[in-house]
């Protein structure tokens, strides 16, 4: 009678288990946005410069060796690299839930029985041996190998292994991407010093004509020629210059730390040619095709790869409203007394079972996890569309920054050449008092912030073919 209603509760438990399973949709999409043919009106559509390797594109010896010492011991690279060593192990233990479980048992214990039960009554009455019957206190000593293995018939297991292999693959990404930053980082700072002592150099020149010009005047008032408000505006010149030298040496300071942070030491010298940032920057500069940054992206091969991990995720997730079957099994020797446990077969112990545990009561923390592992697919897919949208805008700024600061520079190289012939011209009429010293200073002040800002120009060209080339997905091969 008990098995006639044992197997159809057994049956009606799985088919309750096993409904509203179908419900569980893993099929997720999102609109999709499709990636332009080109950037704006680039019609360039040669290989990307991403494809170069960095220690070819960027030329500079000295740079090198920074890109070199921060990729060895930067502190953010490093972390990034034992998050991979996370993930690699994530993968290895996911690989060991599909295998079974072997363990070796070995213990030993003691039992008693009550009198007034039904293995106490037996036990009084057998005989353990011929002629002994069992005591009272009964030791057991074993020795054998247990296992359990789940039997993965949902998919279960291979999915979390999967997910575990596509979150090793994106902590990989996620490094490159931290060295194309570092790389980029390096260059970035190095040609802002670059830039700091060219224009320290252009300041201190500066300080050398107003200081010429200060004792000028002052000899001038002696004479007759120019009173004391002419000295005070030109020694007030002067001092302007000095302060802006000043606040440039800490500048320079500032930025040889921020290097030297990135190399993952304290704070020391930097050893550059400051003559580099001179030198003749690519007309033109190939971005290749947008579709061209899945590839060369780093974290969008990132975010691709969580798209998967999550899609993985989510069957697991699936998985989990249907029956675990687990087997376990031992095998071993068993006996009340030591010199019995490997004299006699009749020592041998074994057992097998099979379990189908279906979940019935906690459905409801399952639904939550499903709902979470649905949430974060759809993140994950949001924020790949984003990833590559950041990407394709970030390009598509540089290019056009860098076709701009190509014009800018003509102009700002004409305005520096024609305010050097003002304060050429303005010292030359001062002398015949034919201008005023206040025309003087407003020609030696506009060529000196012409020359500053003509310097910038310079170093934002050159920041701009390192933001265009980690834009494009460069710096990490």
């Amino acid at each position: 009678m008990k098995s006639r209603i044992y197997y159809p509760s057994a049956i009606a438990c799985l088919i309750v288990a096993l409904s509203g399973c179908g419900t569980l949709n893993t099929v997720l999409s999102i609109p999709e946005k499709e990636i332009p043919a080109s950037f704006g009106n680039q019609k360039n559509t040669a290989g990307s410069i991403a494809n170069i390797n960095w220690r070819e594109y960027f030329a500079d010896k000295p740079l090198l060796k920074l890109m070199d010492a921060a990729i060895a011991n930067n502190i953010d690279l490093q972390m990034a690299l034992q998050r991979i060593e996370v993930s690699r192990s994530s993968v290895k233990l996911a690989n060991g839930a599909l295998l079974p479980q072997v363990g070796l048992n070995i213990g030993t214990g003691i039992r008693k029985f009550g009198l007034y039960t039904m293995d106490g009554a037996g036990n009084a009455t057998t005989e353990i041996t011929p002629g002994q019957l069992i005591p009272e206190h009964l030791p057991d000593y074993y020795v054998g190998l247990q296992a359990s293995w789940e039997v993965d018939i949902w998919g279960k297991l291979r999915n979390q292994r999967k997910s575990a292999i596509s979150q090793y693959l994106s902590s990989i990404e996620g490094t490159n991407f931290v060295i194309s930053n570092l790389v980029a980082d390096v260059a970035i700072y190095y040609y802002e010093l670059l830039a700091l002592d060219n224009r320290r150099d252009i300041i201190k020149q500066t300080i050398l004509k107003q200081q010429e010009a200060l004792d000028v005047i002052k000899l001038q008032k002696e004479a007759g020629r120019a009173n004391e408000l002419a000295v005070q505006q030109f020694n007030a010149q002067l001092l302007n210059a000095q302060v802006l030298d000043k606040e440039v040496l800490q500048q320079i300071a500032e930025t040889e730390n921020k290097i030297n942070f990135l190399l993952g030491r304290y704070p020391q010298p930097i050893q550059r040619t400051k003559e580099v940032l001179f030198k003749e920057i690519p007309q033109q500069i190939s971005a290749g095709v947008p579709s061209a940054l899945l590839e060369n992206r780093p974290d969008v091969r990132d975010a691709e790869f969580q798209i998967e991990a999550s899609k993985f995720d989510l069957k697991a997730a699936k998985a989990a409203f249907y029956p675990n079957f687990n087997i376990t099994a031992s095998f071993g020797f068993q006996a009340f007394n030591p010199e019995f446990l490997f004299m006699s077969p009749a020592s041998i112990a074994y057992s097998v079972m099979g379990t189908l545990v279906a979940p019935l009561i906690n459905r409801n923390s399952l639904e939550a996890r499903f709902n979470t592992a649905k949430a974060n697919q759809l993140t994950a897919m949001y924020n790949y569309q984003k990833t590559i949208l950041n990407a394709y805008v970030e390009v598509a700024n540089e290019l056009s920054n860098i076709q701009n600061l190509q014009q800018i520079n003509v102009l700002k190289k004409q305005q520096s050449d024609v305010l050097k012939q003002a304060v050429e011209a303005s010292n030359e009429l001062f002398k015949y008092a034919r201008a005023s010293y206040l025309e003087v200073l407003i020609a030696q002040q506009s060529a000196l912030q012409s020359n500053l800002e003509l310097i910038d120009v310079i170093k934002r060209q050159r920041l701009s073919t390192i933001n265009i080339y980690k834009a494009l997905g460069g710096g990490w091969r």
